[in-house]
């Protein structure tokens, strides 16, 4: 099923152009409202999802890096491993791979991850992103999804 791994270099040339833009023309903490309850807002990511560990040191970096490579690994070899009818399976690893290849090449360059998608309702700010992200996060969807339909149809 590696056909998919498309869709992995598609979020990767995604992710990265999109922070390159981001980096190119704002200013750091800068944020540009787009429509009520969504900004977009250049910010450093040091850590891991919602900034975990971003005051550690900085050697949450390389953790995270090689966190990052050693999963991408896993799931090209699982990739390989899928069968032909599990495309959405490969969809889902299609996408987490390319978010993590995403985050994983600006900690490797920067330090830290570039995210700029600020959602909010009224004062509550859910926790900036990236495309990356949002491929991750897609995936892991996907992959839930399949999880339980695949259980119902068992059951």
């Amino acid at each position: 099923m590696m056909k998919w791994l498309w869709l992995s270099v598609l979020a990767v040339i995604l992710d990265q152009l999109s922070k390159i833009w981001i980096a190119s023309n704002m200013n750091l903490y800068q944020s540009m409202p787009v429509f009520p309850g969504f900004n977009i807002t250049y910010v450093h990511n040091f850590g891991a999802a919602f900034s975990f560990l971003s005051e550690a040191g900085g050697w949450q970096r390389w953790f995270f890096a090689l966190l990052a490579a050693s999963i991408s690994v896993g799931i090209v070899i699982w990739l390989k491993r899928l069968k032909p009818e599990e495309t959405l399976s490969a969809i889902s690893l299609g996408l987490i791979l390319g978010g993590a290849i995403g985050n994983l090449i600006d900690r490797v360059i920067y330090g830290y991850v570039i995210d700029f998608f600020d959602v909010y309702y009224q004062v509550w700010h859910w926790p900036v992103f990236n495309i990356a992200d949002s491929a991750i996060t897609l995936g892991v969807a996907l992959m839930l999804y399949e999880s339980f339909m695949h259980k119902q149809q068992e059951g």
